[in-house]
């Protein structure tokens, strides 16, 4: 017979431990870098920045001096802005100033062609692959053979008013005719030029949403309406860049042309800020008055680029 209720059995108590206590993982504490990784980048970008310094900028602050200064007899002397008001006198640079306002007005035609065309070779239009080097073959060619090509094609005698009499219409006179003669040649710029505007939009169509084009079509879009309401706005900073580089090539890059097709002429109807520089310069050896003519064309270069940049980044703002 038990007497006693029976005891539950005692636990051992756990051994204490003797070992580190395991606590929260803490994130490691950012060490400053040295004062070599933080001057590293300044290192990397001293060669481009030595560069553009020497070759650029120094030269351009020595031309803007320089344009200060007077020619032939007054050569080295400071004459003030007697260099400026004399171009503003000059019939020859009035109307290269008014050539560089017909080409800021027709930047947008020069911008528009090799995005229309990047637009079809992105859509893979049939043929898409022939076109791509077709269009950039131009851009290969020296102005020089392009500028004696098209005299050919453009003379008064030439294939292209010869087709034009074919279908009743009286030869044009391409090249000789004042009024005509600076659309000749910027169409002819624009030709030859325009395909690396196409490289750049086909690398800008790269970054492009192909979800974006997916969901126009299914809504139903037009072809001008997904090109302004989804490819415009996804390639704001690239119609930025092509503007600025198109305009850029159009003040700069036409001297080969325009002395092969027209010399200046007729009546200097085709001189543009360039031609005018290297006229005074090398013909009429007045590097002073060219000095003053290359600083107007850099002021008007710099202010034409912002503000197409400021009117782009608005628009982009807008849509």
């Amino acid at each position: 017979m038990r007497t006693g209720s029976a005891q539950p059995p005692v636990r051992a108590a756990a051994a204490p431990r003797t070992g580190p206590v395991p606590h929260e993982p803490v994130a490691p504490r950012r060490v400053p870098g040295s004062w070599a990784e933080r001057l590293a980048p300044f290192v990397l970008i001293a060669p481009t920045a030595l560069v553009i310094l020497a070759l650029r900028l120094y030269p351009l602050l020595l031309g803007v001096n320089f344009s200060f200064t007077g020619d032939g007899e007054r050569n080295g002397t400071a004459v003030g802005l007697d260099n400026y008001r004399e171009l503003i006198g000059d019939p020859l640079f009035r109307t290269a100033l008014s050539n560089v306002g017909l080409l800021v007005a027709l930047l947008p035609i020069a911008v528009a062609i090799p995005g229309l065309l990047a637009t079809f070779i992105y859509l893979r239009v049939p043929g898409h692959r022939l076109y791509r080097s077709v269009y950039f073959f131009p851009a290969v060619l020296s102005p020089v053979i392009i500028g004696a090509i098209f005299n050919l094609l453009l003379a008064f005698d030439g294939p292209l008013n010869a087709v034009l009499g074919g279908l009743g219409i009286s030869p044009v006179d391409w090249l000789g005719d004042p009024d005509i003669a600076i659309f000749a040649v910027v169409g002819v710029h624009v030709w030859a030029t325009f395909g690396m505007a196409l490289v750049v939009f086909l690398a800008g169509f790269a970054t492009l949403d192909p979800a974006l084009l997916d969901a126009a079509r299914v809504d139903g879009a037009s072809l001008p309406r997904v090109i302004w309401h989804v490819i415009i706005p996804s390639l704001a900073r690239t119609i930025q860049f092509v503007f600025v580089t198109t305009m850029i090539g159009m003040l700069t890059s036409m001297f080969g042309l325009l002395f092969v097709m027209t010399s200046g002429g007729p009546e200097g109807s085709t001189y543009l800020p360039e031609y005018y520089i290297w006229t005074q310069q090398g013909q009429m050896n007045r590097p002073a008055l060219a000095s003053a003519a290359s600083t107007v064309l850099f002021v008007i270069m710099l202010v034409v680029g912002l503000l197409q940049v400021t009117l782009l980044q608005r628009a982009g703002k807008d849509d």
